[in-house]
Protein backbone atom coordinates (compact mmCIF):
# COMPACT_ATOMS: atom_id res chain seq x y z
CA UNK A 1 0.00 0.00 0.00
CA UNK A 2 1.61 3.29 -1.02
CA UNK A 3 0.56 7.15 -0.53
CA UNK A 4 -2.78 8.27 -2.20
CA UNK A 5 -3.87 4.01 -2.59
CA UNK A 6 -7.29 2.81 -0.91
CA UNK A 7 -6.60 1.44 2.14
CA UNK A 8 -7.44 -2.16 2.49
CA UNK A 9 -10.32 -3.30 4.50
CA UNK A 10 -9.68 -5.59 7.18
CA UNK A 11 -11.58 -6.83 10.32
CA UNK A 12 -9.49 -8.29 13.43
CA UNK A 13 -9.51 -9.19 17.10
CA UNK A 14 -8.81 -6.28 19.43
CA UNK A 15 -7.25 -6.62 22.62
CA UNK A 16 -10.49 -7.48 24.39
CA UNK A 17 -11.59 -10.11 21.58
CA UNK A 18 -13.62 -7.90 19.62
CA UNK A 19 -13.59 -7.79 16.27
CA UNK A 20 -12.41 -4.27 14.54
CA UNK A 21 -12.98 -3.84 10.94
CA UNK A 22 -10.92 -1.27 9.69
CA UNK A 23 -14.68 0.31 7.84
CA UNK A 24 -16.33 0.99 10.93
CA UNK A 25 -13.29 2.57 12.51
CA UNK A 26 -13.43 5.24 9.13
CA UNK A 27 -17.19 6.02 9.70
CA UNK A 28 -15.79 7.32 13.18
CA UNK A 29 -12.62 9.61 11.67
CA UNK A 30 -9.09 9.47 10.54
CA UNK A 31 -7.01 6.27 11.32
CA UNK A 32 -3.70 6.25 12.12
CA UNK A 33 -2.98 2.36 11.52
CA UNK A 34 0.81 1.35 12.72
CA UNK A 35 2.60 -1.47 12.11
CA UNK A 36 5.30 -2.66 15.52
CA UNK A 37 7.25 -6.09 15.66
CA UNK A 38 6.95 -7.46 18.98
CA UNK A 39 4.54 -6.12 21.46
CA UNK A 40 6.65 -5.84 25.04
CA UNK A 41 9.92 -5.02 23.21
CA UNK A 42 11.75 -2.05 23.67
CA UNK A 43 11.11 0.05 20.47
CA UNK A 44 7.63 -1.09 20.34
CA UNK A 45 6.80 -0.02 23.86
CA UNK A 46 8.25 3.09 23.17
CA UNK A 47 6.20 3.45 20.13
CA UNK A 48 2.84 2.79 21.48
CA UNK A 49 3.46 4.85 24.81
CA UNK A 50 4.42 7.87 22.82
CA UNK A 51 0.84 7.13 20.54
CA UNK A 52 -0.66 6.99 24.01
CA UNK A 53 1.01 9.94 25.13
CA UNK A 54 -0.42 12.24 22.38
CA UNK A 55 -3.90 10.80 22.53
CA UNK A 56 -5.31 14.03 23.56
CA UNK A 57 -3.71 15.73 20.02
CA UNK A 58 -5.30 13.04 18.04
CA UNK A 59 -8.64 13.21 19.86
CA UNK A 60 -8.55 16.80 18.83
CA UNK A 61 -8.13 16.08 15.46
CA UNK A 62 -10.89 13.46 15.42
CA UNK A 63 -8.28 10.72 14.51
CA UNK A 64 -7.64 7.75 16.20
CA UNK A 65 -4.00 5.29 16.51
CA UNK A 66 -4.69 1.55 16.06
CA UNK A 67 -2.06 -0.90 16.25
CA UNK A 68 -0.66 -4.40 14.50
CA UNK A 69 0.87 -6.83 15.04
CA UNK A 70 1.34 -10.30 14.82
CA UNK A 71 0.72 -10.88 18.42
CA UNK A 72 -2.18 -13.00 20.07
CA UNK A 73 -5.35 -11.25 21.77
CA UNK A 74 -3.58 -12.15 25.02
CA UNK A 75 -0.48 -10.93 24.64
CA UNK A 76 -1.66 -7.36 23.44
CA UNK A 77 -4.16 -7.63 26.11
CA UNK A 78 -1.20 -7.77 28.52
CA UNK A 79 0.39 -5.22 26.04
CA UNK A 80 -2.15 -3.03 26.21
CA UNK A 81 -3.06 -3.32 30.58
CA UNK A 82 1.23 -2.41 30.98
CA UNK A 83 1.16 0.74 29.52
CA UNK A 84 -2.52 1.66 29.88
CA UNK A 85 -3.40 1.95 25.99
CA UNK A 86 -7.00 2.86 25.64
CA UNK A 87 -6.81 2.95 21.65
CA UNK A 88 -7.19 -0.56 19.76
CA UNK A 89 -3.97 -3.05 19.43
CA UNK A 90 -4.86 -5.64 16.75
CA UNK A 91 -4.22 -9.53 16.81
CA UNK A 92 -3.04 -10.56 13.32
CA UNK A 93 -1.28 -13.79 14.05
CA UNK A 94 -1.97 -14.92 10.37
CA UNK A 95 -0.33 -12.40 9.01
CA UNK A 96 -3.44 -11.69 6.62
CA UNK A 97 -3.29 -7.85 7.10
CA UNK A 98 0.98 -7.30 7.40
CA UNK A 99 0.89 -9.01 4.31
CA UNK A 100 -2.07 -6.89 2.50
CA UNK A 101 0.02 -3.78 3.89
CA UNK A 102 3.06 -4.70 2.46
CA UNK A 103 5.06 -4.76 5.75
CA UNK A 104 5.80 -8.63 6.43
CA UNK A 105 9.55 -8.59 6.19
CA UNK A 106 11.30 -10.96 4.27
CA UNK A 107 14.96 -10.97 5.97
CA UNK A 108 15.06 -11.59 9.52
CA UNK A 109 11.46 -11.74 9.31
CA UNK A 110 11.69 -14.93 12.58
CA UNK A 111 13.53 -11.84 14.69
CA UNK A 112 11.54 -9.54 13.63
CA UNK A 113 8.35 -10.11 11.54
CA UNK A 114 6.67 -6.73 10.41
CA UNK A 115 8.17 -3.60 9.41
CA UNK A 116 7.49 -0.89 11.37
CA UNK A 117 5.33 1.61 9.03
CA UNK A 118 2.37 3.33 9.77
CA UNK A 119 -0.40 4.45 7.79
CA UNK A 120 -2.48 7.61 7.92
CA UNK A 121 -5.97 6.95 6.63
CA UNK A 122 -8.54 9.70 5.91
CA UNK A 123 -11.91 8.94 6.39
CA UNK A 124 -12.76 8.66 2.63
CA UNK A 125 -9.96 5.19 2.95
CA UNK A 126 -7.38 7.23 1.18
CA UNK A 127 -4.02 6.63 2.38
CA UNK A 128 -2.60 10.10 3.59
CA UNK A 129 0.92 9.01 4.40
CA UNK A 130 3.10 5.78 5.05
CA UNK A 131 5.81 6.57 7.42
CA UNK A 132 8.52 4.18 8.05
CA UNK A 133 11.12 4.39 10.44
CA UNK A 134 12.83 1.51 12.13
CA UNK A 135 14.94 3.27 14.54
CA UNK A 136 12.85 6.78 15.61
CA UNK A 137 9.93 4.92 17.62
CA UNK A 138 8.87 8.85 18.09
CA UNK A 139 8.23 9.64 14.34
CA UNK A 140 5.62 7.81 13.40
CA UNK A 141 3.27 9.76 15.64
CA UNK A 142 4.38 12.88 15.23
CA UNK A 143 4.28 12.72 11.40
CA UNK A 144 1.25 11.50 11.64
CA UNK A 145 -0.25 14.41 13.29
CA UNK A 146 1.25 16.68 11.18
CA UNK A 147 -0.02 14.86 7.87
CA UNK A 148 -3.44 14.99 10.07
CA UNK A 149 -2.78 18.86 10.89
CA UNK A 150 -2.51 19.56 7.06
CA UNK A 151 -5.08 17.80 6.01
CA UNK A 152 -7.81 19.16 8.24
CA UNK A 153 -11.15 20.52 6.45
Amino acid sequence: MHKGDRAADFELSDQHGEPVKLTALLAQGPVVLFFYPLAMSGGCTQEVCHFRDLGEQFDQLGAQPVGISRDSVERQAEFAQRNAVAYPLLSDPQEEVIEAYGVKRRLLAKLLPVKRSTFVIAQDGKILEVISSEMDMRVHAERALKVLQQNQG
